[in-house]
């Protein structure tokens, strides 16, 4: 027996989430399929991140177990020709037994793109937020140093949430715009569940100006659901990467 992970890319549109559901097509339902029938035995991936509807991923990270002979890195390239096009492994290896992607400190990068222009663009629909009034990128990024470090940010939290504490720390969350595309990227060491649309939601409401940038620390010392901005449509979000800093000897 061996454990196996997979770094997969997805376009979220499609599918109902990461997670299998009885009511719909998922991201860990397709993998699941393709790769019982790639290895003639019943698997069941582990996902690290259970992205939801309409969300996206460069880099979303997923381990199974297995007693197939195959080589780990070749099961990408054999794995890929199962599963639809939208979705493609990029990379299979082999790791300790014991690894599990949920129990091990990780470092995650999200990104959240905006298109921010007068008329939509119908090559842009899938992956970003249309968003026609003009935002000021300056205030949005005055916006975002009260977020850094380690806050409680119940105020930037689904109030479905079912995590045991909503304290988590953010490593660094820019605010970047090139031609009509402004780019929301933020890296912390976890989010709670929407925080990173809610976060985008705010950060949007500043850039039109319904929120000043000095209004940031005050949302956050509500941990109050109604003081943050909106949830921002799942559609602009993508999970760029997961680092795992205690395992250095992962492919980059």
């Amino acid at each position: 027996m061996k454990r196996v992970m997979l770094i997969v890319a997805y376009d979220g549109t499609n599918y109902c989430g990461w997670q299998v559901q009885n009511n719909g097509t998922t991201i860990e339902g397709e993998l699941n399929k393709a790769l019982s029938s790639l290895l003639k035995e019943e698997i069941t991936v582990i996902g690290a991140s259970r992205t939801d509807s309409g969300v996206h991923a460069l880099g979303n990270v997923a381990v199974f177990d297995t007693e197939a002979r195959m080589p780990a890195e070749k099961m990408a390239y054999a794995l890929n020709s199962r599963l639809p096009e939208d979705i493609r492994v990029q990379q299979s290896f082999r790791v300790a037994d014991g690894f599990h992607p949920r129990k091990t400190s990780c470092i995650k990068t999200y990104e959240y793109r905006i298109l921010n222009r007068e008329f939509e663009l119908p090559g842009e629909r899938l992956n970003s937020h249309f968003f026609r009034k003009e935002l000021d990128v300056a205030k949005m990024q005055a916006a975002c140093p009260p977020f850094l470090g380690e806050h409680d940010f119940k105020s930037f939290c689904s109030i479905h949430t079912q995590a045991e504490t909503t304290i988590r720390t953010i490593h660094s969350l820019n605010v970047t715009k090139e031609g009509d595309i402004i780019r929301i990227r933020v890296t912390g060491n976890g989010f709670l569940y929407n925080m990173v649309r809610i976060i985008a939601g705010t950060l949007i409401q500043v850039g039109f100006g319904a929120t000043d940038p000095s209004e940031i620390p005050a949302i956050l010392a509500a941990c109050d659901r109604q003081a943050a901005g909106p949830t921002a449509p799942a559609r602009g979000l993508t999970l760029v990467k997961m680092e795992y800093p205690e395992h250095p000897e992962f492919p980059a």
